[in-house]
Order: structure tokens, then C-alpha cells, then sequence
């Protein structure tokens, strides 16, 4: 994926989403919008340039300008940008980092600066950013998730993907209940892998022990994003917390069990037409995000409650 750079013969239009992984992929119905809408413009992603591998499944983009949060102004010199998204929130940085672009085009939800869709609270995450570029004239479809294929291959086509990794503390459900799953999911003839990032080994290693599992079937902090996306893309079935794993399943169809904690599964839960089951317990919900600790909604989800999902899945797809 090409960096931003030398100023181009086209116009161009920059989206701003300097988030992580499961914010991009909700995002991408919006992208793909913006990208039908002006096919004569060069399209920049202010994202993370860590997400490039993503960025690429996409798309139709031309460019990522890597951003890493909403503390510095974008280096892009001002008025270059003919429209600008803001497809970061709605908050006074995410709006003064656009503003400062000094676009032709602001394309953003109504505040005190400039005029669009009102911000609406409680809303699944890939309906508003289809709702806010489709409200600007360029027309997006909320269930428009699926990425191209990877170049990398699966390193292990057709297994099933127990993915440990949480990235906050809220959302870790417990190891020895993800070991309970993958022991059952090989007791039916599945091949397990354990995932999850770098940071995140241990949870895995531990998850594999406790399940009686191969070191071999531990893949936390191996894969590159490409590589891990490709694994995704050819599982049998994942199960994970809400994590980017979750949306990479989304993104591919791949059947999936998502353990939601302080998340609603309304704002941020799997395309209803898909194979996938939600599992949370909202009336726990404690909904601290960044809290250590995982969050009641999640520790209410049971081995059990997985395992049925799982049986219910099984039986729809196979």
C-alpha cells in the first residue's frame, strides 16, 4: 500500500480512522461508498500504518497517510485535501484535525463548525459511518464488509481458530473456558490453533496447556496482519471476544462465536446475515471499556452457552 506522498494529478479525498483494527473493518462499508461516489479522486486513509495489510483488502484506495492518534496535526499541507471524512467521531480533535486540512469539502457529522447527519447515540458502528457519507452524496451499503482475498495463504487451511487475545482487560474471558472449547472442538475432529498478539502469549500458552495441546497449536505473536487475515479467512470457525479477530470473520463470512463484555452487541456485533452467534449478557453490562478487569457481560457468557452456539452453527453451515 503506497504511503501518502508527492501531491498527485487527481483530486483527493481523505478519511480520517486513526483506530484499530475492528474500528477500520466497520468503517469499510463507508470507504467503499466514498470510493463509487468520486472515482475520479486519489482516496488517502489517515490510519495506523500498522493496518496497511488491511488497508489493501479493501480496496480502491490509493493511499494510507499513517496516523497514529489525533495528538498532531496531519502533515498534509493545508488545502491540498478536496474533501476530507471524518470518519475518526465527532469530538472537537477529530473535528479540528479536519478542519485544519482546510478542504473545499467537509464531509463529518453536525457540531458547531459545519452542517450534516446529526450524531445518533446507541447505533450499530457500521450503519452510522454508512449513514454520515451516504447523508454527504456518496451512497453506502452497512452489510458491504467482505475484503479481497489476501496474497498470503493460511498456514494451516481449514482449522478452527480459538482466538485468545482481548487487547483490554474487559474483554478477557477466561483462559481455562477457552481451553474447555478448543478440547471440545478437537474432541470433534477440528484442528486447533490458539491466537492472539505478542503481548498476549502467555494467554495463549496457557489456554493450549490447560486444553492438553501441542506448543505447535500456539500461534499468538507469529503471524504477520496479512498472514493472520489469511488464517481467518480460510478457519473453519473462530471463536473470539470482540476483538479483530471477530470482525476479520465478518469480513470473510467465516462462521464465528463473539463473546461481547462491555461492548453492546448493538453497536458493534456481526452482519445479521452471516454465520455468526453473539453471546454477552447485557443486563451485567458494566461497560467500561479500558477497565483490568473483564467485565461482568462477558464472565456471564458459559463454556456451555459457546458449545451450543457452536452445535447451532455446526448444524446451519457445516
Amino acid at each position: 500500500m503506497r504511503l501518502f506522498g508527492e501531491r498527485p494529478d487527481a483530486p483527493e479525498v481523505l478519511a480520517l480512522r486513526a483506530l484499530k483494527l475492528g474500528d477500520l473493518l466497520v468503517a469499510v462499508p463507508a470507504i467503499r461508498g466514498i470510493r463509487r461516489a468520486l472515482p475520479d479522486h486519489e482516496l488517502v486513509l489517515a490510519v495506523p500504518q500498522w493496518l496497511n495489510p488491511i488497508v489493501a483488502l479493501i480496496g480502491g484506495v490509493d493511499a494510507v497517510l499513517p496516523t497514529q492518534g489525533l495528538d498532531d496535526p496531519l502533515p498534509v499541507e493545508p488545502g491540498r485535501i478536496d474533501i476530507a471524512v471524518n470518519l475518526h467521531g465527532n469530538g472537537d480533535q477529530s473535528s479540528e484535525l479536519i478542519e485544519l486540512l482546510a478542504p473545499r469539502v467537509v464531509a463529518g457529522h453536525r457540531n458547531d463548525r459545519r452542517d450534516g447527519p446529526q450524531w445518533e447515540d446507541g447505533v450499530l458502528e457500521r450503519y452510522r459511518w454508512a449513514r454520515l457519507v451516504s447523508a454527504h452524496g456518496m451512497p453506502a451499503d452497512q452489510e458491504d464488509v467482505t475484503l479481497q482475498a489476501p496474497s498470503a495463504q493460511s498456514v494451516l487451511p481449514g482449522c478452527s481458530v480459538v482466538h485468545v487475545g482481548a487487547f483490554y482487560g474487559s474483554r478477557e474471558w477466561p483462559v481455562e473456558r477457552f481451553a474447555e472449547v478448543a478440547s471440545f472442538l478437537a474432541r470433534n475432529g477440528h484442528r486447533v490453533v490458539f491466537t492472539a498478539s505478542g503481548a498476549e502469549r502467555a494467554r495463549a500458552d496457557e489456554a493450549a496447556r490447560l486444553g492438553g495441546f501441542a506448543a505447535e497449536s500456539v500461534l499468538a505473536g507469529q503471524l504477520e496482519l496479512d498472514a493472520f487475515a489469511a488464517l481467518i479467512r480460510q478457519a473453519r470457525v473462530v471463536v473470539s471476544a470482540d476483538t479483530g479477530a471477530a470482525h476479520l470473520a465478518s469480513a470473510y463470512a467465516v462462521p464465528s462465536v463473539v463473546l461481547f463484555g462491555p461492548a453492546p452487541v448493538e453497536e458493534w456485533g456481526p452482519p445479521e446475515s452471516g454465520p455468526h452467534i453473539a453471546l454477552t449478557d447485557a443486563s451485567k453490562r458494566r461497560g467500561d471499556a479500558f477497565a483490568c478487569t473483564p467485565d461482568p457481560a462477558i464472565l456471564a457468557v458459559t463454556v456451555e452457552d459457546v458449545l451450543n452456539a457452536l452445535a447451532t452453527l455446526n448444524a446451519a453451515h457445516g
